[in-house]
């Protein structure tokens, strides 16, 4: 019986950051979709020391794909070993390890491999894995890259918060107003237009045209993955902002003894080179900071304030 081929890759970056600040981006996968381009959310489903299980959605190409990823965390070694649970087909099996390396002058050098194997052995899948594979490595070295490398600022340009509103009305229905997005150009005041598809159930993609005070039109584009069953909507935009390198975000419902609780929480990265350009010359990243919260947070109260008279008004009516 001919052995089964193992494809093996490889790549690597060298980074002009400390060898534990990198490791430290490499074990915090939650929050990759901030920095990492191919990565739209990260779930962590469980953790036992240095044993955990996440629930990874990313783009291989234009396809958005899902999967359980198990991961051993070495602090010693700054190594992460990584396996997919079930890999995606046409891939069999797919394991890989995340290296940090120390250099002279607190440089390092970050490498992941990958080993797979495909299903039949055949050649041409194999190659168009290894393209795949090839392709989100770079982007995922080059975002840890990036991070790393500011990691003395990361808390001047990272900027999370969150817009909450009580409703009475049942969390189902305010949950409902939220995931029918389509509707909201009639719905909302400052949305101008909206296009709303869901090639796959539970998954959505969502392009909005947002009216800024000034009267300009801002357009959008967001991935949007729903959990209905837990009352959450968790997003990451792939067209933002001219401010903000990225943008992730959640909307969730949640009932209590009192009624429901709607909530809008935004994680951001501001673009340090777009703030002179967009406002002004003399503005620096506490004024981009002070801007982007009160235009985000303005606009997600809005749309929480329309779901709640909304969902309110049809409530209250159906009691009556």
């Amino acid at each position: 019986m001919t052995a089964e081929r193992v494809y093996r890759t490889s790549h690597s970056i060298d980074i002009s950051a400390p060898a534990g600040i990198v490791y430290g981006l490499l074990t915090d996968a939650v929050h990759w979709p901030l920095f990492l381009e191919p990565d739209v959310h990260v779930e962590r489903l469980e953790r036992d020391g240095t044993d955990e299980r996440l629930r990874m959605w990313a783009f291989t190409g234009d396809s958005l794909r899902s999967w359980i990823c198990l991961r051993v965390l070495d602090p010693l070694t700054r190594r992460v070993e990584f396996h997919h649970s079930p890999p995606q087909p046409p891939v069999k099996a797919m394991r890989g390890t995340w290296a940090v390396e120390e250099l002279p002058g607190h440089l390092s050098r970050l490498t992941v491999l990958h080993d797979f194997t495909v299903h039949g052995g055949l050649t041409h899948e194999a190659q168009q894995v290894e393209q795949a594979v090839a392709s989100t490595s770079r982007a995922e070295l080059a975002g840890l890259k990036k991070a790393a490398e500011r990691w003395r600022r990361l808390d001047d340009v990272v900027l999370c918060f969150e817009e909450t509103v009580r409703v009475d009305a049942p969390a189902d229905a305010v949950h409902a107003f939220l995931h029918r997005a389509g509707h909201w150009a009639r719905l909302l005041p400052h949305v101008s237009r909206v296009r709303l598809e869901e090639p796959v159930s539970g998954i959505q993609t969502l392009t909005v045209d947002t009216l800024a005070q000034t009267g300009a039109t801002q357009t959008t584009e967001s991935v949007r993955i729903c959990f209905p069953h837990a009352g959450r909507i968790v997003y990451k935009q792939t067209v933002t902002p001219p401010l903000l390198e990225a943008h992730t975000g959640e909307w969730s419902v949640r009932s209590d003894a009192a009624g429901t609780i709607a909530t809008a929480q935004h994680s951001v990265v501001l673009c340090e080179e777009a703030v002179p350009r967009v406002l002004g010359p003399c503005a620096d990243l506490a004024q981009a900071r002070r801007h982007i919260r009160e235009t985000l947070g303005r606009a997600s109260a809005a749309t929480l304030e329309a779901a709640r008279r909304h969902t309110e008004t049809g409530w209250n009516a159906r009691q009556g």
